[in-house]
């Protein structure tokens, strides 16, 4: 049987941090050690919640100079002593069997060497978003894994873990690919054990802003993997787009208020406002 530990990370969320602690508390699936650090945080709130949950003798924390969400999961890492560890954001929750449930699919899955689950977002959306997991290539083109996962701590130490030198976004995507580049896979168990938080200002929201940059940075990161998979990540982008588009022309089509826009041409543009005017009538 394997051994699990929780971290979380926490920098300024106030009461959140001990809603996310409280959630590890309640698993079916009782972790070995449960570990908060604390990267720095500095808003009175938040440093009486981390002070009170040093008081907690079911909780370790640890504190840090604030050095960033990848430097705090790796010290958390780290100090775990236990063969799985679980990363969890501070202002998110578990399901009271996200670790029974993930921790099994390690165990009867030598090849996985993290696993997570689908993700329920409430605060501005209300949703069930469901990410895949997968290889390498599945990564490649999206990221295919929720930041909260239980990890292989060998698998960790081996790709390097979280870069602690990204501090814009994307280090939960950049540490899958470090994962799994060079061989296994993510699972990810079809069902929302994980409660997530949607807010505008949240870094995952803030993180789109330049998702182009972030994005050319982990081409030029992992160019190998992607030089790899080169036809499948175009196809893949390739389908996004159609996608996206297909959604596009279904909602002008349906609404005449709605403007076609330009028509552009060699992106199959020209087909899709022919296919408007058509549908209109």
């Amino acid at each position: 049987m394997l051994s699990v530990s929780v971290v979380v990370t926490a920098f300024d969320q106030g009461e959140l941090v001990a809603e996310a602690v409280e959630s590890v508390l309640h698993q079916t699936r009782v972790p070995e050690a449960v570990l908060v650090v604390d990267d720095g945080s500095t808003d009175v709130g938040s440093v009486e919640v981390i002070e009170r949950l040093q008081g907690d003798t079911r909780v370790r924390v640890l504190r840090q100079s604030n050095r960033g969400v990848s430097a705090a999961r790796n010290a958390g890492i780290a100090a775990a002593g236990t063969d799985l560890v679980a990363v969890l954001d501070g202002d998110d929750r578990l399901a009271p069997t996200f670790l029974e449930r993930t921790v099994a699919v390690l165990e009867g899955d030598p090849g996985a060497r993290a696993a997570s689950s689908w993700l329920r977002a409430h605060g501005v959306i209300d949703a069930v978003v469901r990410p895949g997991g997968g290889s390498a290539v599945d990564f490649l083109h999206r990221n295919a894994c929720p930041a909260t996962a239980v990890v292989r701590r060998d698998a960790w130490r081996a790709c390097g873990g979280y870069d602690e030198d990204l501090r814009s976004g994307f280090e939960d995507w950049d540490f899958f690919l470090s994962l799994v580049g060079d061989g296994g896979h993510v699972a990810v168990v079809p069902e929302p054990l994980i409660e997530y938080r949607t807010a505008p200002a949240s870094a995952n929201v803030r993180s789109m802003d330049s998702r182009l940059e972030l994005y050319g940075r982990l081409v030029d990161k992992h160019r190998a993997v992607f030089e790899r998979h080169l036809r499948e990540v175009l196809l893949a982008l390739e389908a996004r787009a159609m996608d996206a588009a297909a959604r596009w022309e279904d909602l002008v089509a349906a609404d005449r208020s709605l403007p076609v826009g330009e028509v552009t041409y060699g992106d199959g543009g020209m087909a899709a406002a022919v296919r408007i005017a058509v549908r209109r009538g």
